[in-house]
């Protein structure tokens, strides 16, 4: 970048650069999505960048987008697609009068990645544990090392009973299942080591909660899945 520490504000984010990174700040506030709200910010290595685009937005707007590297960022491995447009971290909406300023920035982005392809591991961190939320069917919880299931009367079904409440150390996982809330049965749901690839119905799966109206919802389930995704990836 022409100088560390140069800032570039937009709707709801701040991109702050650094000489091989960019921090990315989240607003915090009523109409800025939920999902920035609780990432707060992100430090993401140029690295990690598969490229940069810039385009026309919405009612006079420009879109500076950066677009991430398959198997760099578990939030978007996780996410695998199902985000809402309005809900991506990686882009930056500028008023329209800011146009020549985003493609100035677009172009010095573009001159810093030189890397391009999947990665061999995680380049940005994962979201910090310890982490919680509410499923329809029980309270899910990690700690950074087991990810535990406390079933709710009021919504689970009698299989997940019958199985009592589960615990699940990192070890024995091998890979993590994100369905968004805002889909028709959603769920997230624990790959275990061994187990069966084609499982039934997440309702009748112990290794799995299931989403709902209010439960579930995209910005405390998905960076849950991220920080598990993370921790099972690392523990390899």
């Amino acid at each position: 970048m022409s100088r560390m520490g140069d800032v570039l504000a937009g709707f709801h984010a701040t991109w702050e650069f650094d000489s091989d990174s960019v921090l990315i700040r989240y607003e915090r506030g009523l109409r800025a999505p939920k999902l920035f709200s609780a990432l707060r910010e992100r430090r993401v290595p140029f690295s990690a960048l598969e490229r940069v685009t810039l385009e026309q937005g919405k009612r006079g707007t420009v879109v500076l987008r950066a677009v991430p590297r398959p198997g760099a960022d578990p939030l978007t491995e996780a996410a695998d697609g199902q985000l809402k447009e309005a809900c991506d971290p990686y882009k930056l909406v500028l008023p329209g009068d800011r146009e020549l300023l985003a493609e100035y920035y677009a172009d010095e982005l573009k001159g810093l990645l030189t890397e391009s392809g999947p990665t061999d591991r995680f380049l940005v961190e994962a979201p910090e544990v310890p982490l919680s939320f509410k499923a329809y069917d029980g309270k899910a919880s990690f700690d950074g090392r087991t990810v535990r299931f406390r079933w709710f009367w009021t919504g689970a079904s009698s299989a997940k009973w019958k199985a009592g409440d589960q615990s699940f150390p990192v070890s024995e996982l091998c890979g993590v299942e994100w369905r968004s809330p805002e889909l028709f049965e959603g769920y997230l749901r624990l790959r275990r080591k061994g187990a069966d690839e084609r499982p039934g119905p997440a309702d009748q799966d112990p290794a799995a909660v299931v989403f709902g109206l209010g439960y579930g919802v995209v910005h405390e389930s998905l960076p849950f899945a991220a920080a598990v995704l993370a921790a099972v990836r690392g523990a390899r």
